[in-house]
């Protein structure tokens, strides 16, 4: 998704249909979802600002009781885990808890070619297995909401 910084949460709005139609168009689709993919670089050591603006502006309840799953890349060696642990938290706090595995990107700017082809086979196995358990996660919740969720 793209769009500029938002400055009042979708929430705010006494009528969602006074929003930016950007923002309900987002808002539509964060609350479709049955699973996230979080893609992240590191700035400073943690969550991009942008990101994190992006998300505080879908309730909670958008990304209730649906899975996630954390790929997160730096020009280091740490491949942006900082800001992945920092994402685990507050996806966890807003009920999208993370799957196990994350998808780590060490040296980026080495990682695939200049046509975009991974140099490395991590990439398409540690992809492979980030989206094998996000699909399995996002299948059995989604079976579970239609249960019903816990009041």
């Amino acid at each position: 998704m793209r769009f500029e910084m938002l400055t009042k949460p979708i929430f705010m709005y006494k009528d969602r249909k006074q929003a930016p139609q950007a923002l309900q168009d987002a808002a539509y689709k964060v609350a479709a979802a049955d699973a996230y993919v979080v893609v992240s670089g590191e700035y400073n050591h943690s969550i991009p600002p942008a990101l994190s603006n992006m998300i505080d502006h879908f309730g909670g309840s958008s990304y209730a009781w649906k899975p996630s799953a954390i790929v997160c890349y730096s020009p280091g060696i740490f491949g942006g885990m900082r800001a992945a642990m920092q994402l685990r938290c507050m996806l966890g706090e807003l009920g999208c808890l993370s799957v196990s595995n994350i998808f780590g990107i060490p040296k980026v700017h080495e990682a695939i070619d200049e046509e975009g082809i991974p140099k490395d086979h991590h990439m398409e196995s540690g992809a492979k297995k980030l989206i094998d358990q996000l699909d399995w996660h996002a299948q059995a919740m989604k079976r579970q909401r239609e249960e019903g969720i816990p009041k």
